[in-house]
């Protein structure tokens, strides 16, 4: 997607900050482009195409730093760019600690940008005939009769999309770097009323790289919109305290992203994080291993190197409950004197634990509890790890789902939930940047 003339000028662009004052530099270049046809109640209701590119621009000057961006790329219209920023930075403070990172850890291996499998061909044979197709044989409105048990459904909005993006990366440090790959997208909300005029939402979504993955989806994401939307009808109180918990897999990243925030560099550094020290510590249960793997071929979110340049590569991001390192870029590294590694969590997979294989699986093995499909709000502390969040789903009894719950919160710890880890199935979605499945949970507050 992106040309070779493009390309070229972002090497000459980098070429001329070294030229005139810059003693390092570091060139990003992204184009992407997307085409979306909204549905509304089983019609075409929008189009759009939409086509971004942009060149961030990152100088080193006198032992002072600048970062910068343009969307404008024509030779002259960029030298005038790079002459005003190398001016502006040099009118900032110093800051030694800002730097590119050692050539030795830069990635080596992406040269075209489609080592990662992650680019469709049949993403340049679409026509918008074929999309606009695609959109509306989505669409459950010409057949809602058959799926109205119990309820009516009032409206049904639905997305379909698919995108390209293309991105190079170089440095004064000799790094040229590309990352290519296409996204095909469908999504839908629907709305359902009871036979006593509540009203219910809900969602479901899929993406892949991949347009023959997403087909099935097509066929199967309002319906299954309809189906959760209908489950929410005729809530109950439920009784509050400690009790067991089922977090489905959709939902599941609102208990690990803090997690792996904390980890962050940045939040180490301002001693703003509840695993300050704790690298190379057990702090969660032995139960919970993450991996980071950012080479599966074919997934989105797989990624041969950071925002930097620098590679990324497998490792156990927690090993049996015990976090190993922190997400250091370059600038933290020499902060902190901690040792660099890439800046963040590229694509983390939570491990399966106990043997279930599905949601069902875990629920059958837990019994009885709450099942959360959704947070409604709430919050957490990055420095203490306290967490209070609303949530939405359902009371189970003997592992079958009993009835719908209303106006709950679950309270308490990052590191002591993560300690009452009982079990994690093998169901994570790959739509999802974190592969993270359902988990389970013992002794958590739960409150009505």
């Amino acid at each position: 997607m992106l040309s070779e003339k493009e390309i070229a000028l972002a090497r000459e662009t980098l070429e001329f900050a070294l030229e005139n004052g810059a003693q390092k530099a570091r060139i990003t270049l992204n184009k992407s482009l997307m085409e979306l046809f909204g549905i509304l109640n089983g019609e075409l209701d929008k189009v759009s195409h939409a086509l971004d590119r942009s060149l961030q621009v990152s100088l080193w000057v006198d032992g002072r730093f600048g970062s910068f961006s343009s969307n404008r790329l024509e030779e002259e219209g960029l030298r005038q760019f790079i002459l005003g920023a190398i001016d502006t930075v040099r009118s900032l403070e110093p800051d030694e600690a800002r730097d590119l990172p050692d050539p030795e850890r830069l990635v080596k291996n992406a040269e075209n940008g489609r080592e990662l499998d992650l680019y469709d061909n049949a993403y340049e044979t679409l026509t918008s005939d074929q999309r606009r197709a695609l959109a509306l044989g989505t669409s459950v409105w010409d057949r809602k009769a058959e799926l109205e048990k119990g309820f009516r459904i009032l409206s049904e909005e639905g997305e379909y999309s698919d995108s390209i993006f293309d991105s190079v990366v170089m440095d004064s440090n000799g790094l040229f770097a590309r990352h290519t790959e296409t996204s095909f997208e469908i999504g839908y909300e629907v709305t359902v009323e009871d036979g006593e005029g509540n009203r219910y939402a809900s969602y479901w979504w899929d993406a892949t790289p991949r347009l023959e993955a997403i087909l099935p989806s097509l066929k199967t994401c309002c319906e299954k919109a309809v189906q959760r939307a209908a489950a929410q009808i005729g809530p109950m109180d439920h009784p509050g305290g400690k009790c067991n918990i089922v977090v489905d897999s959709e939902c599941a990243s609102k208990f690990l992203t803090p997690v792996l925030n904390a980890l962050g560099g940045f939040a180490i550094q301002q001693k703003n994080s509840f695993l300050v020290d704790k690298a190379g510590q057990r702090v969660f249960s032995p139960h919970l291993t993450v991996m980071d793997r950012p080479w599966n071929k074919g997934e989105s979110g797989s990624r041969l190197y950071d925002s930097e340049g620098v590679a990324t590569r497998e490792f156990p991001i927690i090993d049996q409950g015990v976090p190993t390192r922190y997400f250091i870029n370059t600038y933290i590294s020499h902060k902190t004197g901690l040792e660099p590694t890439i800046e963040d969590a590229t694509r983390p997979v939570v491990l399966p634990y106990g043997g279930c294989k599905t949601r069902d699986d875990v629920l059958r093995k837990v019994g009885n509890g709450i099942l959360i499909t959704g947070f409604n709000g709430g919050n957490s502390n990055t420095s203490t790890g306290d967490f209070s969040y609303g949530i939405e789903g359902f009371a189970f009894e003997d592992g079958v789902i009993t009835h719908p719950v209303r106006e709950m919160l679950v309270t308490g710890n990052f590191i002591d939930l993560w300690n009452n880890l009982t079990d994690v199935a093998d169901d994570a979605r790959l739509c999802l940047s974190k592969l993270i499945p359902t988990l389970a949970f013992q002794n958590i507050d739960c409150n009505g």
